[in-house]
């Protein structure tokens, strides 16, 4: 890929990265309840799911999501019920008892998994990839290299995006110290995430 392509691409594609959205919400929320390393590290499970929907663009199962409109629907649905479940628990959530969260064995996983089906549950997002990242692509040369190397881009812009709300989230957790400030951000992040799932479901296909 020549320098020009890149230089076009690389400030394009970070913003889209950090773009706020369900993702870099949950990372903020769990930088602010479990502390930044876990929120970073719980990024791994975004980064495996969105790595997954490149290859599916790449090979061009995406045309299936625009041709199927049972399927687009169905993973829409799904995606945004478990935006409504997360943010349920958000709500519900008690401040006093996030600390013992923090020691729960298995947690980095629980949080890693929560981070792969929000953004596994986004339709739109292999739709993304196949509206933007081709733009990038020359015809002329082999294809799948091309599209290699704009994935591995993304998935590196996409990390810097994890740590950059991870670390919004370290510093509100300084701000929210009492009871009662964790209690009103989590019920803030819940009706984001509610706002989303609502956006999720409205959205049509490509």
């Amino acid at each position: 890929m020549d320098l020009a392509t890149l230089t076009l691409f690389l400030p394009a594609c970070f913003a889209l990265n950090m773009a706020p959205g369900p993702n870099n919400l949950l990372s903020v929320s769990n930088a602010t309840r479990y502390g930044y390393r876990r929120a970073c590290v719980a990024g791994v499970g975004r980064l495996l799911a969105f790595a997954g929907m490149i290859a599916l663009a790449a090979a061009g199962l995406a045309v299936v999501l625009q041709t199927s409109e049972l399927l687009f629907y169905g993973i829409k649905i799904l995606g945004a019920g478990y935006l409504l479940y997360l943010a349920w628990q958000l709500w519900r959530a008690e401040p006093t008892a996030q600390n013992s969260a923090d020691a729960a064995p298995g947690g980095i996983l629980a949080l890693a998994r929560q981070e792969f089906l929000v953004a596994a549950g986004n339709p739109k997002a292999i739709l993304i990839f196949t509206a933007f990242l081709p733009q990038f692509v020359d015809p002329a040369r082999a294809i799948t290299p091309q599209f290699l190397v704009l994935g591995l881009l993304f998935l590196a812009l996409e990390w810097i995006a994890i740590s950059a709300y991870a670390y919004m989230g370290l510093h509100m957790r300084r701000w929210f110290a009492e009871p009662r400030g964790k209690r009103i951000f989590n019920r803030c992040c819940a009706g984001l995430l509610s706002a989303a799932a609502s956006v999720l479901l409205m959205a049509k296909r490509a």
